[in-house]
């Protein structure tokens, strides 16, 4: 089925940081973004309506966040508690040469990221629980985790860690002596939200 206008216009629109994607980039979006339609009819992927709300705050915002990762194309990222995909998701889209995985303990939510990311070959799906796995990668990335949660896995899962969080708790994880943080990225969407970006000390991001 052919991309909607509406859907890679509004990409287009609040592109903000990140290179234009190709079209094949944007069906992979746009596929996923009707599985997620589909699926949230089912079990409980998403609490927005479909539509440009839901563009803006899932994929426009993975994307963003996607754009900034410090050295994210030299090593391996995984998203934990990764849902209905984001940010991983568009991570994997934006970024086809980064081995990809989403963590997701709900098995339900893991079915429903197998057959999201069929087409995208840097994917792969683990349904457990992130502390049970003995896996290492480059970075660790998360959205709708407890922050304190995924930080406890650095540098056990890796020694990089990426957020998507609110002010306030960006605020409760500087007291966290042991992660390097550099300064946050303010997301362009409101709702005070912030991309930060940290590494173990005596790692770099190089």
């Amino acid at each position: 089925m052919p991309v909607p206008a509406w859907f890679s216009d509004l990409l287009e629109k609040e592109r903000d940081g990140w290179e234009r994607p190709s079209a094949e980039q944007i069906a992979h979006l746009y596929e996923h973004y009707q599985l997620l339609e589909r699926w949230s009819k089912k079990i409980n992927l998403t609490s927005i309506e479909a539509g440009r709300e839901l563009v803006i705050r899932h994929y426009c915002e993975s994307l963003f966040f996607a754009a900034r990762l410090p050295d994210a194309d030299a090593g391996s990222i995984a998203d934990i508690g990764s849902g209905a995909g984001f940010p991983g998701v568009p991570i994997a889209i934006l970024k086809p040469d980064s081995p990809v995985t989403l963590i997701e303990s709900n098995r339900r939510k893991a079915v429903f990221l197998r057959e999201a990311t069929r087409g995208l070959k840097n994917v792969n799906v683990i349904s457990d629980r992130a502390e049970n796995l003995s896996a290492s990668y480059s970075f660790l990335v998360s959205r709708a985790v407890n922050p304190t949660e995924v930080v406890a896995l650095v540098p056990r899962l890796a020694p990089r860690i990426g957020l998507m969080l609110g002010e306030s708790d960006f605020d409760a994880l500087l007291s966290v002596k042991r992660i390097a943080w550099l300064e946050p990225i303010r997301l362009p969407w409101g709702d005070r939200r912030l991309c930060v970006f940290g590494v173990s000390r005596g790692t770099s991001f190089t």
